[in-house]
Parts: structure tokens; sequence; C-alpha cells
């Protein structure tokens, strides 16, 4: 009995020790609600476009300037242009533009830009050179015993019907006499002494001034002597004239 008793002994000791170390070979089952936690899924951002590139500002008033076909020359009046044997517009070069003098009987006038109001404007600043063959002389349509003058920088209100005065205005303080071979400078200032077409001046007539350059249409340069700073000029041979800058500030 005693042996039988021990036996059992030994039994419920073997059972007491196989339940303290559970049924999974030592590793406890997980418990319930608790285990590795699950990993979120990859989110991959939306990527941002990159920002359009902004629009370009509109070209600089001197790269317009500089541009050969944006210049007229004339003038055309009740459609007629008074310069005579000579193309519409002026001709792109490598460093501006240019046009060539017409012989007689042709003759070239005006060469203006639709620049538009000049309030504001302080200054017309225009660089170019004449160009000739030895001994070709540039003279004014009206009286060849008289210099040739220009460029003179010019500027025409709107709706100028080409006979009222204050409706055209001159540089005539500053100017080329006479028209000759050569590189040249002009920097010319708004208040200065412009003069218009007929009888008045920016000094006797300042309102009228003022006006017609805030309601200014067209700028530019025109070519005479003798009777007109603008009834044209020709050559005697080969002659050319090249705008290498012309800007308004």
């Amino acid at each position: 009995m005693g042996g039988k008793q021990s036996g059992n002994l030994s039994a419920i000791l073997l059972s007491i020790m196989l339940s303290a170390c559970g049924s999974s070979g030592g590793i406890s089952p997980t418990p319930t609600g608790v285990g590795t936690p699950s990993v979120p899924p990859l989110t991959v951002p939306t990527p941002t476009p990159p920002p359009s590139p902004a629009a370009p500002p509109p070209a600089a008033w001197s790269d317009q300037t500089m541009t050969a076909q944006n210049w007229e020359i004339g003038p055309i009046i009740n459609g007629s242009n008074y310069s005579v044997g000579m193309p519409l517009n002026p001709t792109q070069t490598s460093d501006g533009w240019a046009f060539d003098f017409p012989l007689g009987p042709g003759s070239v006038r005006y060469l203006t830009f639709p620049y538009g109001s000049l309030a504001g404007k302080t200054r017309i600043v225009m660089h170019y050179r004449i160009e000739a063959d030895p001994g070709v002389k540039i003279l004014p349509v009206c009286c060849a015993a008289s210099p040739a003058i220009g460029p003179t920088l010019y500027f025409q209100r709107q709706s100028d019907d080409w006979s009222t005065d204050g409706g055209r205005w001159w540089a005539t303080f500053d100017t080329k006499m006479p028209i000759e071979s050569g590189d040249y400078d002009l920097d010319i200032p708004l208040n200065g002494a412009w003069t218009s077409v007929l009888t008045m001046t920016a000094q006797s007539n300042p309102q009228q001034f003022a006006s017609a350059k805030d309601n200014a249409a067209r700028i530019g340069f025109t070519l005479g002597g003798g009777d007109g700073y603008g009834h044209g000029v020709y050559a005697t041979g080969r002659a050319r004239l090249v705008v290498t800058e012309f800007k308004v500030e």
C-alpha cells in the first residue's frame, strides 16, 4: 500500500508540473486580442506637379523699336506715300535696321513707329550711322544748294489731320546738318525746346505740347532741309542709314 500511495503521489506531482509548463512546449499561447501589430499599408504620396512657368513678359519696347517691320517709311496721307521710290519698311540688319537713300527723283521723308502715349517719359535716345561711298552727297528735295537736315526726332498726336498746328512736333534744337557719313548719337529730352509744324513751341504753348505728348500716336524721325525738316532727301550715289538703337525712357 505504501508503495502504491508513493506511486500515486509521484503521478500527481508529474501532472502538476506538466500543467505549469503548458501544452505548447514551453511557449505560452498568445492571449486573445494581443499579437504582432499589423503593418499599415505603404502610402505613396501623389507627386506635386512642378509649377507652370510664368508667362513671359511682353517684349520690351526696345525690342519692338529695333524690329524693322514695325517701322513705316512715309508719311502715308490719303493713301499716298510721300517717300518716293522707297519700300514701306526698312531692312533688318545684324546690328539693327537700315534703309538705303534713294537716288533722285526719289526721296525719303518720315520713318515712324506706332508707340502711343509719351506720358511719363523723359527722353528719346537714338544711335545711328550714315554709310556712303566716297563723294556721295545727301541733298534736300527742295533745293540742292541747301544742306540736308536730319534725322530730326519727331512725334505725332493721335488723329492729327496733317495741317493743324500742334499735331506734329520736332526736336529742331538738336538735329544733324548736313547729313554725311559717320556715327551719331541723339539723346533728346522730352521737356526740351520742341517746335510744332507751324508756329507753336513747347515754351510758348506748354499745354498744347503736354497734351500732344500724352496723346501721342507715332514717334520717329524725319529727313529734309531747305523748306522743311520732313520734306525729304535723296542721295547722289550709294548711301545708307543704319539705326543701332532707338528707345524711349
